[in-house]
Parts: structure tokens; C-alpha cells; sequence
């Protein structure tokens, strides 16, 4: 058959060239995916990152689901790895904060699997509740970007799952901790076996409090994302838990994995340092919540940023209003 004088190509060679996109396109996704420890995978999202679980071949798990609107980036991720039409055992979230929860319920539904949280995460994760509300009076990059920051209520159904027993669902040899502290219901991952320890954002490789390490993503040992996080006493307490497991692997919600021969010992050097925030809502009072959601919250303190923002612009207006009017005079 011809169309305005040429011959169209056979149909078998063009499901052959789809095919070869396809694979070209899982290629570029799996060179993506970093080896970070035996059946371990760190891939970055945005600012985020995901890890996979498990061998192509065998039951795996993604931990975290990075921001909204990842999923197809993710799943094809997952296809590069394991293979077509391999879904994994579940979705399991070190906490609800839409950085690391974001594509879940999506990713949930393209899989048809579980997503399983915390119980202390779940009224965030269901509708019941917002989580407590930013602090950008802390100080710091992230604080200050904070305040520009969507807060949106999310609710992922039947499909979100209480996590009950310290085993990661389908992950042998894995087991969860709970450290709250960034949120209620924070929870990180080890492998006891070669000391593998995914830290969501208890504790972060990347100082998001300076605007240089945001943007250079340098790696450095550093606490929760200010802003977020609720609960400092706990925070701190949950960096000590972490320093005392001296893992040899560190993989972070934030910044690049670490595995230097020394880690453990930085670690621990790190949390005997650590100090909270000077200032912010949450640093002499925490937020108070339980299985419902908020209980009760400390008062806001006085957050100056918006109003010089408004000086500034009502400034600058009437700077441009004089400028115009001594123009027009002129003329």
C-alpha cells in the first residue's frame, strides 16, 4: 500500500523500533540507579531520594516515593532493575512528608500494591489530619524556603498499612527503628548483617540549613531538615540511636550516600555534637500529637520576613511612584 507515492514500512518494524526505544529508555533509567550496597539501589529524585530493595529475580521493596508527579520516573527506574511487569512487595515510607511520600499512592495503584507507614503517620496519610505546620522563624535555607511551601491534606486510602512488626515487609534481613523527632512516626532501615542503614530524614548528608550546601549538594553529616521537624529533644535522641548501630553504609533522604571507612566513627562524633536550633516553635516546646492527628501545638513566635518583604516592596513602590511623578514633571 502507498501514501503520496511512498511505501509504508512494515508494522513489524515499527513495534521493533518501539521495542528498541523501550530499551533504550530502561538503559538510561538503570544507569541512573547507584549500587550502594549488596541489592541496594539509591536513586535521586529531584532533591529526594528513593532506594530499591532487593535482586532482579526476587521479591524487593521501595523505600520512599520522592515528590509529586515522579512516579512514571520511578516506575520505569523499577523496570530497568528488576524488569518488566515486576512490582515490588510494597511501598514502605520512613515518614508522610510529601518529599518522601509525594508519587506513593500513584506508584501504589500502577503496582497495585501496599504502602505501609508508621502508626503515628497514618492520621498525616489518611485525611484525619495536616501534619504540624512549618517553622520558618529556625533559621536557615530550607526554613526560609519553607514559607513558600504548598500545605496540602492527603488521604492514600486502603492502601496505606500500618507497619507492626520491626521487619520491613518482603526485605529479609531488614528491620525498621522507630526515631520520631522530624515527625511522629519517623522510622529508619538497617541491615544488621553489613550494617546498611537507610536514614530518611532523621539525619540528612547535606547541610540544607546554608544555601551553599543546597547548592552544591557538598556532603557533610547533617540533622533533620530544620523547618520540619517537630520534635528537637527527640530528633537529638534519634541521632545517638543511629551513631550507636556504626554503619558502614548511610543512605539519606537528602544528599548523596556516604560509606567512608571512618563513617561510623564521624557519626558518632556528629551526634555527641549535635546541638539544637537556638530559635523556633519547636525547640523548647515539641508539637503534640497522637494516632488522630494534632493535639496540641506551641504558640507561633514572630516570623519578621513577611513584613520587611512588604516594607520593602511598599518601599520600592514609592520609590518608582516618585521617580515617575518627578519625570512627568520635568516634562
Amino acid at each position: 500500500m502507498s501514501c503520496s507515492g511512498g511505501v509504508l514500512p512494515p508494522k513489524h518494524l515499527s513495534i521493533r523500533k518501539i521495542r528498541a526505544t523501550l530499551r533504550e529508555r530502561r538503559y538510561r533509567m538503570s544507569r541512573l540507579i547507584t549500587r550502594i550496597a549488596p541489592d541496594v539501589g539509591w536513586l535521586p529524585v529531584s532533591f529526594a531520594n528513593v532506594y530499591f530493595i532487593g535482586r532482579p529475580g526476587s521479591k524487593w521493596v521501595l523505600i520512599d516515593a520522592g515528590l509529586p508527579g515522579w512516579a512514571a520516573e520511578i516506575f520505569s527506574a523499577a523496570e530497568a532493575r528488576f524488569g518488566a511487569g515486576s512490582g515490588p512487595e510494597a511501598i514502605v515510607l520512613s515518614h508522610g512528608h510529601i518529599d518522601h511520600a509525594g508519587s506513593a499512592l500513584a506508584l501504589a495503584e500502577m503496582w497495585e500494591v501496599p504502602i505501609y507507614a508508621h502508626h503515628l503517620e497514618l492520621p498525616f496519610l489518611t485525611g484525619k489530619s495536616l501534619y504540624p505546620p512549618a517553622d520558618p522563624t529556625v533559621g536557615g535555607a530550607t526554613a526560609f524556603l519553607s514559607r513558600f511551601l504548598p500545605v496540602l491534606r492527603r488521604n492514600f486510602g486502603d492502601r496505606v498499612r500500618e507497619l507492626r512488626q520491626q521487619k520491613v515487609p518482603g526485605a529479609s534481613g531488614w528491620q525498621w527503628l522507630s526515631t520520631p523527632g522530624h515527625s511522629p512516626g519517623h522510622i529508619c532501615f538497617f541491615r544488621s548483617s553489613d550494617r546498611v542503614l537507610l536514614t530518611g530524614d532523621a539525619l540528612v548528608s547535606v547541610d540544607m540549613d546554608s544555601w551553599s550546601g543546597l547548592l552544591t549538594a557538598k556532603p557533610k553529616l547533617s540533622g533533620p531538615p530544620a523547618p520540619f521537624t517537630i520534635d528537637w529533644e527527640s530528633a537529638r535522641a534519634s541521632i545517638r540511636q543511629l551513631s550507636n548501630l556504626r554503619p558502614n553504609v548511610i543512605g539519606c533522604g537528602h544528599g548523596l550516600p556516604m560509606s567512608d571507612s571512618d563513617l561510623a566513627e564521624h557519626l558518632e562524633q556528629f551526634a555527641q555534637r549535635f546541638r539544637v536550633p537556638r530559635r523556633g516553635r519547636y525547640v523548647r516546646q515539641p508539637a503534640r500529637t497522637n494516632e488522630n492527628g494534632i493535639v496540641d501545638l506551641p504558640p507561633a513566635p514572630f516570623d519578621p520576613v513577611p513584613f520587611a518583604t512588604a516594607a520593602g516592596l511598599f518601599c520600592v513602590g514609592l520609590a518608582l511612584g516618585a521617580g515617575y511623578l518627578d519625570e512627568k514633571k520635568r516634562r
